[in-house]
């Protein structure tokens, strides 16, 4: 067997292995964190500070972390799961009324137009420009600290990403179907549920995938607005972090807890994710 020349392979060949190369770059740079989170959270303290490897593998992090008596993580997992999963219902529910108005009734351009810009531009809005007058108006009307305060903050920074993601579905949706059954009998809001949002099921679950997960992970709203007894998961992992040590074996305990139903969300719902973020973008 002859042996070919490096220069007269094709151009998609030679670049293959700078391919690979950059590929495994980029694993290494996201996996390897979470591998040493996963890693430290079976270590005792000792043994972090020490760099110990091989060592023996403890399950106390996550007992303490779970179980411990001055440990509210488990609370915290319930408050975290409460507040994504109401916004999460909450910002579908508005996002896609308000996604289906615009697709339609026939508003004039510039309202359409102006309606998406400003939610276009108030998503580019900072959220820490934000903390201030939320805590004034949720302190005057009773909701600081309270679940509510953050499922309103979160329905609030999640719904312009929501219309627009699930404007670009409905589009996609052929009028003359909605009109066909509104033909054999069905009223405009019989329509919209049993024939749209069927038909809009990936733009939803993409859209609830992603409001779900930034609920989830959200802190500066978090920190802000709760305390100890409403606090959610990214709070109580900051928290660990204590004025005279930083309980290292613990913190990445709760943070291996915190990041599996993300992961398992976004490995769940990757393929809806890309088409709603690539709709459209290829005729």
């Amino acid at each position: 067997m002859s042996d070919v020349a490096p220069a007269s392979l094709p151009p998609a060949a030679r670049g293959g292995w700078s391919g690979r190369a950059i590929v495994a770059l980029a694993l290494v740079a996201i996996l390897g964190p979470f591998a040493w989170i996963s890693t430290a959270s079976f270590k005792t303290q000792i043994a972090i500070y020490a760099g110990q490897f091989p060592f023996t593998p403890t399950l106390s992090n996550y007992a303490d972390v779970l179980f411990g008596r001055r440990s509210d993580f488990a609370a915290n997992i319930g408050n975290s799961v409460l507040v994504a999963l109401v916004s999460t219902v909450a910002v579908l529910a508005v996002g896609t009324l308000a996604a289906h108005s615009l697709r339609r009734f026939r508003w004039p351009a510039w309202v359409s137009a102006g309606f998406l810009g400003w939610t276009l531009v108030f998503h580019m809005v900072p959220v820490l420009t934000l903390l201030g007058p939320w805590y004034i108006a949720f302190r005057d009307l009773g909701l600081y600290d309270t679940r509510a305060a953050l499922v309103l903050t979160h329905v609030t920074i999640n719904l312009p990403m929501t219309v627009w993601l699930m404007t670009a579905f409905l589009r996609e949706i052929p009028p003359e179907i909605e009109e066909a059954a509104r033909v054999d009998g069905c009223t405009p809001l019989d329509a919209f549920l049993r024939i749209v949002l069927p038909l809009a099921l990936p733009g939803l679950i993409a859209a609830g995938i992603l409001a779900f997960v930034f609920s989830w992970n959200e802190f500066p709203i978090a920190l802000s607005l709760t305390s100890r007894q409403t606090a959610t998961v990214p709070v109580a992992i900051a928290r660990f972090a204590q004025q005279y040590e930083t309980q290292h074996a613990q913190m990445a305990a709760a943070s291996v807890i915190s990041t599996i139903p993300a992961v398992l969300l976004m490995f769940c719902g990757q393929r809806f994710i890309v088409r709603g973020l690539t709709l459209g973008a290829v005729k």
